[in-house]
């Protein structure tokens, strides 16, 4: 078991710097074409493929860390040079993650390296849990999957909202009803192998923010697919499900559920993405302070903006040690007693939407422009505390872990 420390080691401040370089060299200098575009910048994407970013290779290097610091380290540098472009580069993971949490050891060596392909043809993959009347209430799922015995196929009816890359994606990892009577306990996972029948892309959403990033319905009429594609399989869905029912009669321990547990093995994550953003944000203010001048002398000197930026400062560096903690904790196997995981998401997402206000405050009108990116980081924030868990569901995880109460 790796010691927890604060200080990155050699290799992991040569992967830092790498990249930082690659955000600083070619992510920030595209960012504000993409936004403008709304598309999916593959440019990129395949310039991340080349160098070894985009690549399953890499992520599970970062996911290996013995540490654990390596995906919120890699998560905090992307999301630093732009969070649109960086959810492009990384929304694949929340798939991959879908798959190594719920999949066979099979199933995640068959169908983990689809999702990616490779530099001189890149895929992405997408991960299809919120519907239009179930999001935060994943217990109101209603896409409805239907296994065909004589087929040995299970056939899937829905519609998915809210899905990165929903659409376009080479693998769609889809969360479907399989028993109603059990609730959230009756869901599982299942691939959607590229070109099947049936699944097509809806309303592709033009959003506030992370506006690079692809964000689509994805309609599945009539689904089929093989039987295998069942995430872990149908001998241990059936035993999930019988555990959960007999559970259910007798008030017993909970059963894991199949996209909670995407969830809670990526909230850290989230938490990185935002502490990128904010340390941005936080950034381009300080440096402006510095060098904009009223009255005689730079705006820094001032305290209303100075302790301002301190407090800035002070909030990001907290919300990463809440992320590292979480991250940490996760990969060393204690568990999160006290919803660490929930914490960091909470605090760093609050923490860059109230950050990157402030930056627009320091800027006065020119942090009202899109002259200037600290606008954009504003737009691009506002994601955090709404996906993956709003702040409100969050604390509600928190409130019920510390309480043991059923907290509504």
């Amino acid at each position: 078991m790796a010691e927890f420390t604060l200080e990155l080691n050699d290799d992991q401040k040569q992967v830092r710097d790498w990249l930082h370089g690659f955000a600083a060299d070619v992510i920030r200098p595209a960012a504000a074409e993409w936004d403008e575009r709304e598309e999916t910048p593959w440019p990129v994407i395949q310039e991340a493929a080349k160098v070894g970013i985009y690549s399953l290779d890499f992520y599970a290097q970062q996911f290996f860390d013995p540490t654990g610091l390596g995906i919120p380290m890699a998560m905090e540098e992307l999301f630093w040079g732009d969070a649109g472009i960086a959810l492009s580069i990384v929304g694949t993971g929340l798939a991959a993650v879908g798959v190594l949490a719920n999949g066979t050891e099979e199933q995640i060596g068959t169908w983990i390296p689809q999702m990616y392909g490779d530099a001189n043809d890149v895929k992405v993959a997408a991960f299809c849990s919120s519907e239009p009347d179930a999001g935060s209430d994943v217990a109101s799922i209603r896409t409805r999957a239907v296994y065909d015995q004589a087929k040995d196929e299970w056939v899937l009816n829905g519609n998915k909202t809210w899905a990165t890359n929903g659409g376009i994606a080479n693998v769609h990892v889809v969360v479907a009803v399989v028993d109603a009577e059990l609730g959230s306990k009756g869901h599982a996972s299942f691939i959607v192998p590229p070109n099947t029948p049936g699944l097509s892309q809806g309303q592709k959403f033009k959003k506030h923010g992370i506006r690079a990033s692809h964000t689509a319905e994805v309609v599945l009429e009539d689904v089929r697919v093989p039987g295998h594609c069942l995430l872990g399989g149908k001998e241990k869905l059936d035993q999930r499900m019988a555990r959960a029912r007999e559970r259910a009669q007798s008030g017993g321990e909970r059963v894991k559920n199949a996209a909670m547990a995407t969830f809670e093995a990526s909230r850290p994550a989230v938490g990185a993405m935002a502490v990128g953003t904010a340390r941005a944000a936080y950034e381009v203010a300080l440096d402006y302070a510095k060098t904009r001048t009223q009255f005689g002398r730079p705006i820094i000197d001032n305290q209303g903006i100075a302790f301002q930026l301190a407090d800035m400062r002070t909030q990001i560096d907290a919300a990463r040690l809440l992320v590292w903690r979480a991250s940490w904790m996760a990969t060393t196997g204690k568990p999160f007693e006290s919803a660490e995981g929930s914490m960091s998401k909470l605090y760093a997402s609050e923490t860059a939407k109230k950050v990157t206000a402030q930056a627009i405050q320091i800027l006065g009108g020119n942090g009202f422009t899109r002259e200037y990116p600290v606008e954009r980081m504003h737009r691009d924030a506002a994601i955090y505390t709404i996906f993956e868990g709003t702040s409100e569901i969050q604390r509600l995880v928190i409130a019920r872990t510390l309480s043991g109460m059923p907290i509504r």
